[in-house]
């Protein structure tokens, strides 16, 4: 009895790793069933291999898939270049003059009108230069007027008479001399803009043409870059351009084009370009650095959904559903943006790329849009027919 007993739990035991082994390994079955053992004693497997791909579908039939529509898209050509900024108008105010500063009549950063006096210079000596002249000239007026009285009565020659006019004129000039001599001692602004720092302080003796300041207008700021050559057909003055001080690259200013170069850089074979921005608020100053974009609108491409987007050994494709098929469709990356891919392929606007489900997918597989992407793209529709 106790070895009938210890027959029988073997047996129990040896069944129930059986079942395990054929319940958990796939391939098991398969070698089982190639000795005979199941038939002998008359047990039947059940197929427990997973179904291809292919047989996975909603309700046996076709495969079930979410689509997005393809668009068309213009491919940017964009261009990004670092800008200087000068102000629209900078001069270097000089002394035409050797002199002591006596005043200076505006504060450092100041504005000032054009011909506004900046800085006066002692004028003593051109003061009573300038007396002296005038009377100089009154003495040969009155030596003309007096000899051109005695011309009638013979008393007096010709070249007496040119000789004193000769003096007159003299006269004359000498007065504009010393009105220029007493005019170099007041320097005024040469155009209305902002005073920078002063370089010399009252009580200074300068020399001509000693730097005083730099005055600029920088109600308008000029914004020198350079640019490829193979853009030089596509630029107009006049075009838009987005302006970022490097400082503050956050803030986004609009300029246009307002000058370009008649050469071209053999070096770097760009081309210069000065683009010109307003600065009403004064927040922008002559010298800053800006970072230049340039848009170029560009060829037209379809536009597709970042997700459709396939890779395989042969390159990248995505699969379109025509008539209810899946078919694939090899594609050629021209832009990636961010909700966006323009590809180079024979895909036509309206047409339905495939976005998830491509994993079931082969040529020609029969497809159909998920019934909630259908059910919602028909929603969409009728709203847009009733606010049309």
């Amino acid at each position: 009895m106790a070895i009938l007993r210890q027959f029988f739990l073997g047996a129990i035991v040896i069944a129930g790793t059986l079942a395990i082994w054929l319940a958990y390994v796939p391939s098991a079955a398969t070698w089982v069933a190639g000795t005979g053992l199941l038939d002998a004693l008359g047990i039947e497997l059940t197929d427990t291999t997973p179904p291809p791909p292919e047989a996975r579908r909603s309700g046996g039939g076709a495969t079930q898939v979410i689509t997005a529509a393809v668009t068309q898209g213009t491919l940017n050509d964009r261009i990004t270049a670092v800008g200087d900024g000068r102000a629209l108008r900078s001069v270097i105010v000089r002394s035409e003059a050797t002199g002591r500063i006596i005043e200076i009549a505006f504060d450092a950063g100041s504005y000032v009108q054009e011909g506004a006096v900046m800085v006066r210079l002692d004028d003593e000596a051109e003061q009573i230069a300038l007396e002296r002249a005038r009377l100089t000239l009154t003495d040969a007026r009155d030596e003309v007027d007096r000899l051109s009285s005695l011309q009638n009565s013979g008393a007096v020659t010709t070249v007496q008479i040119r000789t004193a006019e000769l003096a007159l004129r003299n006269a004359e000039l000498e007065i504009r001399q010393a009105e220029f001599d007493l005019a170099q001692r007041v320097i005024r602004a040469p155009i209305s803009g902002w005073i920078g720092l002063f370089e010399v302080d009252q009580g200074d003796r300068i020399p001509a043409q000693a730097e005083l300041a730099t005055m600029t207008d920088r109600s308008q700021l000029l914004i020198d870059f350079r640019v490829p050559e193979r853009v030089i057909g596509q630029l107009k003055p006049g075009m838009t351009v987005e302006l970022s001080p490097l400082a503050n690259r956050g803030q986004v200013l609009i300029g246009t084009v307002a000058t370009l170069d008649n050469v071209v850089d053999r070096s770097s074979r760009t081309l210069r370009v000065q683009a010109r921005i307003d600065n009403g608020d004064d927040t922008l100053r002559e010298g800053m650095a800006f970072s230049v974009v340039l848009h170029f609108a560009g060829e037209q491409y379809p536009s597709i959904n970042p997700l459709s987007v396939q890779w395989s050994s042969e390159g990248s494709f995505v699969w379109v559903v025509r008539e209810g098929r899946a078919e694939r469709v090899p594609i050629v990356i021209r832009q990636r943006n961010s909700d966006s891919v323009l590809v180079e392929a024979e895909l036509t606007p309206g047409e339905q790329v495939v976005t998830e489900g491509v994993q079931s997918l082969r040529p020609g597989t029969e497809v159909e849009i998920a019934k909630d992407q259908a059910e919602n793209r028909a929603s969409a529709d009728a709203t847009n027919r009733r606010r049309g």
